[in-house]
């Protein structure tokens, strides 16, 4: 039984420059993966109606807003950067209670954020259009950048900072006004997040963000007429949903629902760096990165090697409670996600994949009401087993040997997916055939496949993405339209 105190905070919805409480009598509570007896905190079950004043707040902000100009718009988001930094400390405790991730980790996450923010706010200094020869030498031809309008962002639960400012931040230097709607299981690191926001002082209706479930305030985002894009990441079913809805109201979206991101190792790889990448990019933040390494696919030459430096190094991990000193690992998000990493070590087992290491719930007092599993990691892996192909978002390694580069891209891009790729070699022509023929949108050399610059593009292909690229310049390609414009004297 969930205690339920006076002690455990409540957040209210955000709109139209006021916290308010929803029409809805029900509160959602969020619960600490940590223990599961825990209550981090308490957010708004919002309804139709809710949503409906969210929505209508931002239609009427959005007039004035575009007219502020970017470079009034981009000092807001200098002086929520600002705000945010320092909370950095509060804001990274409470993800850690919240989804899990290390203190560490949530820290650099949280600073990422305000790294982001600086970003996007620098935007409003820098050109917003071109400048086009016309046919006509007495006139002038020039593009402009505009808004797109109202803007519906829906974020997941495993960045609960970075993913949701990844996307505020352009829509906003911009000129779009936001309905913002977090995953409820980190809706209380949102909500913290949204404060710096509010005490930056936006104008009114600028930034709204509303709590509850999918099916009503997700779903209702995504379907509203006066919502002029989504962007969304999450899950490859919702996503479709998102798609198929966008396209048939004629609305610009923007979705990222995941991938299965292979490794590959090379024959002349350096053993030490490639072992310590596959580990960090596989089980930092419980691998439940949608960049995170899950396949590894081996030369045969060097495979042995390679496995038993991995187990090695992977049993060196220390599992547990995120706040504590000395805790590598986490434990899974939520219960459902949990339980959805249970059930594929058993799929991997009865399919004839071996568990060479991990996969074990942990038992104890210390874990005893938490969701903690081991990192496991499976070899004699075939590519049609559903560990090969299906994205597990845990910490969850498949072990593939293959005999050369060639079989080792083809293994690599047999898959649905197409969001990270890495390959690890000291050989040019290996890692430029690579680069050429992997079928991903980041594509790493050297490196882990979790690793994403706020400044580059990101984004995937095949079932990974869908719609233009996030982050860096190419974020504007989204939350803008370009007018042209043709001046005769």
């Amino acid at each position: 039984m969930v205690p339920i105190t006076s002690e455990i905070a409540t957040f209210k919805n955000y709109i139209n420059n006021e916290w308010v409480d929803s029409d809805s009598t029900k509160l959602l509570d969020s619960i600490s993966p940590m223990n599961k007896n825990e209550v981090v905190g308490r957010v708004q079950n919002s309804t139709q109606e809710d949503l409906e004043k969210t929505v209508q707040a931002a239609r009427m902000a959005k007039e004035n807003w575009r007219k502020m100009g970017q470079h009034a718009r981009g000092q807001f988001l200098f002086k929520v950067a600002n705000i945010l930094e320092a909370r950095i400390d509060d804001i990274a405790e409470t993800m850690t209670r919240e989804m899990g991730k290390t203190l560490p980790e949530a820290k650099g996450e949280t600073a990422r954020g305000v790294a982001i923010l600086r970003y996007y706010a620098g935007e409003g200094m820098r050109k917003n259009g071109d400048v086009i020869p016309s046919s006509d030498n007495e006139a002038l031809m020039i593009t402009k950048r505009v808004p797109v309008g109202v803007v519906g962002i829906i974020t997941p639960w495993n960045f609960p900072v970075a993913i949701p400012i990844w996307k505020l931040a352009p829509a906003l230097v911009y000129g779009n006004t936001v309905v913002f709607k977090p995953a409820t299981e980190a809706a209380v690191t949102a909500a913290k997040v949204i404060e710096c926001f509010s005490e930056a002082g936006l104008p009114e209706g600028v930034l709204n963000f509303i709590t509850g479930s999918g099916s009503i305030i997700g779903q209702g985002i995504i379907e509203h007429p006066q919502v002029n894009a989504i962007t969304f990441t999450g899950s490859e079913t919702v996503g479709k949903g998102v798609l198929k809805t966008a396209a048939d109201r004629g609305i610009k979206s923007q979705v990222e629902m995941g991938g299965k991101n292979p490794v590959i190792i090379a024959k002349d790889a350096d053993l030490d760096k490639s072992v310590e990448a596959v580990i960090s990019g596989a089980f930092r933040s419980t691998g439940q990165k949608c960049t995170a390494t899950s396949k590894v696919i081996v030369e045969a030459d060097i495979y042995e090697a390679f496995k038993e430096k991995l187990v090695q190094e992977t049993e060196k991990i220390t599992v547990g409670n995120g706040l504590n000193d000395g805790i590598w690992m986490g434990p899974c998000a939520s219960e459902s996600q949990f339980n959805t990493v249970k059930s594929y070590i058993e799929i991997g087992k009865k399919e004839g994949a071996q568990l060479i290491t991990g996969g074990e719930v942990l038992q104890g007092e210390e874990y005893e009401n938490g969701f903690y599993i081991t990192p496991a990691i499976f070899e004699n892996v075939k590519l049609n087993m559903r560990i090969a192909q299906e994205e597990i978002f845990g910490p969850v390694i498949a072990l593939i040997k293959v005999a050369d580069i060639q079989e080792a891209i083809q293994a690599a891009n047999n898959t649905i997916y197409g969001l990270s790729a890495s390959i690890f070699t000291s050989n040019i022509a290996s890692f430029l055939k690579f680069s050429d023929e992997i079928d991903a949108g980041l594509v790493r050399v050297n490196a882990e496949s979790a690793g994403v610059e706020l400044q580059a593009p990101f984004g995937g292909m095949k079932a990974s993405s869908s719609g233009s690229r996030e982050q860096g310049e190419a974020a504007q390609e989204f939350y803008t339209e370009i007018k042209t414009i043709f001046i005769k004297g």
